[in-house]
């Protein structure tokens, strides 16, 4: 017969309540709820939003981020196609045996493989995503999400044309890309932690590859096209509100003209291909001033700086963004004192 004491720990446990419920999470809008309640807004504000657009700055700040959205999104859907064609038939083992396993061996191997790929900013973002779910180190996904937008065939004809009868400024925008883009990836293996960064999530599909060829393009093309849109509303607030006239009494200045640029690069955020040719336009500012504005845009600018975040964390974010800017502005100055 059991002990007094044992029987009253069962009656007491057989009488206790229930442990109260989790409370259940919120859940949060869907795209499609958005997307109504959008619509919905936009009928019903009509009238007052048709005479907020007629406004000459909210006319220019719709061409501006028009511009971005359309110069950026058909590279995004490069990228994004690029990413789930990576996710969906590529073997893992493929990079285990492309990649060198040594870390600082294989930063700079990301960083030459960058040149074959015809991307901008925008397509690097996703395709560095899928490498790290795919097992490559961070450090070589990160030199080559930086090195492909900036030295990949199509930028480097368009900054020969941009800048016609000076090709060392194309050997010069070259140089400081490759060495900036190596010089982080080489500083993240060295000082990067786990903790900083957000691993994207290799997602597996019982339905075969081209269901997760398929599942993967919508799910980052959404997940990337949305940060783009809130990067492309902040560079072109920016551009409306900055005149450029501002720029005019620093031009003359070496240091402030380089800065200047290297900033505008930021704010402006312009698609890698075509921004040797705003470069080319900026006349008043030093050749080295014009190089820091080519090498800093494709390394970081806002919608970048958005788009990383949404991929690899914000404490990732607010660590990479510092660091690529003073790489590449250092390369710069550096590649501007050698070619130019």
């Amino acid at each position: 017969m059991p002990h007094n004491g044992a029987v009253s720990a069962d009656l007491a446990d057989t009488a206790a309540p229930d442990a109260p419920p989790r409370p259940r999470r919120r859940r949060g809008l869907t795209s499609i709820e958005a997307l109504a309640l959008l619509l919905v807004f936009g009928l019903t504000a009509r009238p007052g939003l048709t005479d907020l657009f007629a406004a000459p700055a909210a006319q220019a700040w719709s061409a501006r981020f028009v511009a971005v959205c359309v110069q950026a999104f058909p590279f995004l859907v490069l990228g994004v196609a690029l990413s789930a064609a990576i996710a969906a038939f590529v073997p893992a083992d493929f990079f285990h045996r492309a990649v060198p396993k040594r870390t600082a061996l294989a930063v700079p191997v990301a960083g030459v493989a960058g040149a074959v790929l015809p991307a901008c900013e925008c397509a690097s973002v996703p395709v560095a995503g899928a490498l790290v779910r795919r097992g490559v180190a961070p450090a070589a996904a990160f030199t080559f999400m930086l090195a492909s937008p900036a030295i990949n065939p199509i930028v480097v004809v368009s900054t020969f044309v941009a800048f016609p009868g000076a090709p060392e400024m194309v050997g010069a925008r070259g140089a400081a890309s490759l060495l900036a883009a190596v010089t982080i990836g080489w500083l993240w293996a060295k000082l990067g932690k786990t903790e900083w960064l957000r691993l994207p999530q290799h997602r597996h599909h019982d339905d075969g590859k081209w269901a997760a060829f398929w599942a993967a393009i919508r799910h980052d093309f959404l997940h990337a096209g949305g940060y783009l849109v809130i990067g492309a509303a902040i560079a072109a607030g920016l551009n409306t509100l900055v005149p450029e006239t501002w720029l005019a009494p620093i031009a003359d200045d070496p240091v402030l003209g380089v800065l200047a640029l290297a900033v505008l690069a930021v704010l402006v955020s312009i698609c890698s291909e075509s921004d040797a040719f705003v470069a080319a336009s900026l006349t008043q500012f030093s050749p080295t001033a014009k190089l820091a504005f080519m090498v800093v845009g494709p390394f970081i600018d806002v919608k970048l700086a958005a788009m990383q975040a949404g991929t690899f964390g914000r404490r990732f974010a607010a660590r990479f963004a510092p660091a690529a800017f003073i790489a590449a502005v250092a390369a710069a100055v550096l590649m501007g004192a050698v070619w130019l």
